[in-house]
């Protein structure tokens, strides 16, 4: 039986908004309360709301949402200590008799909690010595380092993310292992029934650009304003979120408004690329339309027949309860 709900898929697919609607019908479908668990890695830092699509109180209807807020933006991301902050609301969740619906588009945090998954520490020495190096030399003399010693590495991270490239070579270092033994290779740590939401490209494409131009309406710039004088820029992770780094170089005079507007869309088309590929890898996802016009049954139905299983992976028992989407488009 399912101990766990996700629901995933690129950003600006409909997935907060499906998982509250989940969540407020589940008791009356198979008797047991639902809430929600963030999985959005940008949704864990403090203050960061316009900008994440973060759902407002009134937007969550009442369904308690958890692992919102958790983090200061001059915080570095740290999905080790999210993947035990997590685990401890599912098994909350599952001693009150709750059923937690796992919703984001951060692939890694959603794999954190569902898969068997150890993160390899962390060696400051190590670490400052490669971080130094990335500033003397750039990240492409890095990345050209992984393509000797781990080529799917090398393949997976782009050679300008220095962060993931460094802390891939600083993993290899520390276990003498290639870094991709440390990814996630769908092993479940928890029986869960993963839904997928799908939009077809160019409507997923338009439905980034609608929300970058609500980004700035809503007004990012004033809460990037805020958050500046919190410490934003000392965040290695936060001020390189999308939309947060376009509106600084904004605030800056690097950027007219419409040049940040039009740099955060592309960004996020490439960003939605990533996730979708990510996401496709994993058999076990069911795929709904984003505009099924039934979707909220689809879901519950998915859920239901889950929970009617036994098998350790329920996903494998139920691939006629959700039509597959096809990856061409």
């Amino acid at each position: 039986m399912i101990k766990v709900i996700a629901v995933v898929g690129p950003t600006a697919v409909g997935k907060s908004d499906l998982a509250v609607e989940m969540a407020l019908h589940l008791e009356e479908r198979v008797g047991r309360r639902g809430e929600v668990i963030n999985a959005d890695s940008m949704q864990l830092y403090r203050g960061m709301d316009i900008g994440t699509a973060k759902l407002s109180e009134e937007e969550r209807r009442g369904v308690p949402h958890h692992l919102l807020d958790v983090w200061d933006v001059t915080e570095p991301a740290d999905v080790a200590s999210y993947q035990t902050m997590a685990r401890e609301r599912v098994e909350d969740c599952a001693d009150r008799d709750v059923l937690p619906i796992l919703v984001g588009g951060s692939g890694l945090y959603v794999r954190a909690v569902l898969d068997h998954l150890d993160f390899p520490g962390t060696d400051p020495e190590v670490r400052a010595r490669l971080e130094s190096e990335l500033a003397d030399v750039g990240p492409g003399v890095l990345h050209a380092r992984l393509a000797e010693s781990d080529p799917a590495a090398a393949r997976a991270i782009l050679p300008g993310n220095g962060r993931r490239i460094v802390r891939a070579l600083e993993v290899i270092e520390l276990t003498g292992r290639p870094f991709t033994a440390t990814l996630p290779d769908h092993t479940p740590f928890y029986p869960c029934a993963q839904i997928g939401l799908d939009a077809p490209r160019p409507e997923l494409d338009e439905r980034v650009d609608l929300r970058v131009e609500r980004m700035w309406e809503k007004g990012l710039l004033d809460e990037v304003r805020r958050l500046d004088s919190q410490g934003l820029r000392e965040g290695r992770t936060a001020a390189k979120a999308l939309g947060y780094a376009q509106a600084l170089a904004q605030l800056d005079g690097e950027l007219s408004e419409e040049e940040a507007k039009a740099a955060t869309a592309q960004a996020t088309r490439r960003f939605v690329r990533r996730q979708e590929s990510w996401f496709r890898r994993d058999p076990r996802v069911r795929w709904l339309p984003y505009d099924a016009p039934d979707l909220l049954e689809r879901a519950l139905n998915r859920v239901e027949a889950a929970l009617s299983t036994s098998v350790e992976d329920p996903g494998e028992a139920l691939v006629d309860i959700a039509t597959m989407v096809p990856r061409g488009r």
